[in-house]
């Protein structure tokens, strides 16, 4: 059975400044948090860097090409705060006509630009003032904010405030699994806090100056009990939604932080909560919660969790560096993840693409109403072999089609979802992982910085340009019908 979307349905790909770009100290950029912590030995795989990436900085007429090729109709890209506003300081013009040129690439290919303001890449001067734990960024970055709308206000429609904050305050700066490495609960609570207090401001900012569509990009996810009867169980999970998905959408859609939450955290450090107390200033939960024009949702797994230990070993995400990690969760004692049996990428994440469908549900219901959701990010990485000039990714290809087929479902129930982005359009620089993880539906060979789509970027194309899904994609052989000319390599 061939499942269409609606005809204003946005079908789009993402990507991040800091993991394509490259050219990381060119044309006036200096070092972002990012640059700074790949440096940290034992940080990332190989000591891996984002300096050359994918090159994108000087390619990218081909990648937008790529992207027309493909059909995507939207490509959702950040811009570097270092390479616009580099040190936190002056306006750099040869950073600001970089994504001026890009805008432009895109609008005549036909493709929709979608910005993002912030995907984690900090002026490291800026950090060294105190980062996220400072209330002074808060106003760096809505100047930053209104030199990217003054610069390319008239051609860019649709703009996302900050991707995944919960990365940039709990995964950074409580875990130090990311850039800047720090590992303290109290830091994790004050970067969350100012993080969303910008994204509240710039929203206000941008919508003082004519953006049409201003919204934020938050990771969540289907926070699941392993025995629904247990209290601990359910405890387990109570958890990890309040402090992964709660801490976020409760003060962004009602002016309040989880209350629930707040007191497991002070029981672990009292002081940490009491200095989140102060940070908290009569009007903030009111500017945070400043009405935006859409969420975007990012997924790529639930958790399964119980107050027991797992009787055998479960896969995790982290990159396996020689530096220690803290856990991201202020309150992660007695919490246990469990193996339910699901089909794994090689991130060890479980590939769950009805768990989409759940969240969708849960978001549009409890949050969103009538806030529109796009699936900003989603995808799945693996262990990809170039041979005979072709990638045969199967798992991705089915993850490709059955994710999109979740979102047909939340549609069928009902959700007002308008778009989704796969992640990513290119494999590029995995944070930690370095380059040790692909997540793209193209090939890049970073020796020779060569693109070959794979399998299933032509899975993906086929869904575009059809506009559906159909029941028997996910099993049939990719390399049956190519779009033509998409194999050609680049």
């Amino acid at each position: 059975m061939t499942r269409s979307f609606p005809e204003d349905f946005l079908f789009g790909a993402a990507t991040a400044a800091y993991q394509i770009e490259g050219a990381a100290f060119e044309d006036g950029r200096t070092a972002s948090i990012w640059d700074a912590f790949a440096r940290v030995p034992g940080a990332v795989i190989s000591g891996d860097t984002g300096d050359v990436a994918c090159d994108h900085y000087h390619r990218y007429r081909e990648d937008v090409a790529l992207m027309k090729r493909l059909g995507l109709q939207s490509y959702r890209f950040s811009t570097s705060w270092s390479r616009v506003r580099p040190d936190g300081g002056a306006v750099n013009a040869k950073g600001v006509d970089f994504y001026s040129r890009l805008v432009d690439e895109l609008l005549e290919a036909g493709i929709l630009p979608w910005l993002t303001l912030y995907h984690w890449d900090m002026p490291q001067a800026l950090e060294e003032k105190g980062g996220w734990t400072s209330r002074d960024t808060v106003e760096r970055f809505v100047e930053y904010a209104a030199t990217m709308h003054e610069a390319l206000g008239d051609r860019v429609t649709h703009w996302t405030t900050f991707n995944e904050p919960w990365c940039s305050s709990f995964l950074s700066y409580t875990a130090g699994a990311h850039a800047p490495g720090r590992q303290s609960v109290r830091d994790g609570l004050l970067a969350s806090h100012h993080l969303l207090l910008a994204h509240g401001r710039a929203v206000q900012e941008l919508r003082g100056r004519g953006a049409e569509h201003v919204g934020i990009t938050l990771n969540l996810t289907n926070a699941e009990p392993v025995d629904p009867s247990d209290a601990a169980d359910l405890d387990a999970a109570r958890r990890i939604d309040g402090q992964f998905n709660r801490w976020f959408l409760d003060p962004v859609f009602h002016a309040t932080y989880p209350g629930d939450i707040v007191e497991d955290i002070r029981l672990v450090d009292e002081a940490a909560v009491e200095d989140l107390r102060c940070a908290v200033r009569d009007g903030d939960l009111a500017t945070i919660s400043t009405p935006i024009d859409f969420l975007g949702v990012n997924y790529y797994h639930g958790e399964y969790v119980s107050g027991r230990p797992s009787p055998i070993p479960v896969p995790g995400g982290d990159a396996p560096t020689d530096r220690h990690i803290a856990s991201p969760f202020p309150s992660h004692e007695g919490i246990h993840w469990h193996e339910r049996g699901y089909e794994r990428t090689n991130m060890g994440w479980e590939i769950d693409p009805a768990g989409l469908t759940r969240l969708l549900e849960r978001v549009s219901a409890e949050y969103a109403h009538d806030v529109p959701l796009y699936v900003t990010e989603n995808g799945a990485a693996g262990d990809d072999h170039l041979a005979d000039g072709r990638i045969d990714d199967a798992q991705r290809v089915a993850f490709v089609h059955d994710h999109v087929a979740a979102v047909r479902d939340a549609l069928d129930h009902g959700v007002d979802v308008r778009g989704y982005f796969y992640w990513s359009l290119l494999d590029n620089y995995e944070w930690a992982w370095g380059y040790a993880r692909r997540f793209g539906i193209v090939h890049v060979d970073y020796a020779t910085q060569e693109r070959t789509v794979k399998e299933s970027g032509l899975e993906y194309a086929r869904i575009i340009a059809a506009r559906a899904v159909d029941g028997e994609a996910a099993d049939a052989a990719p390399g049956d019908v190519e779009p033509e000319g998409l194999l050609a390599s680049s």
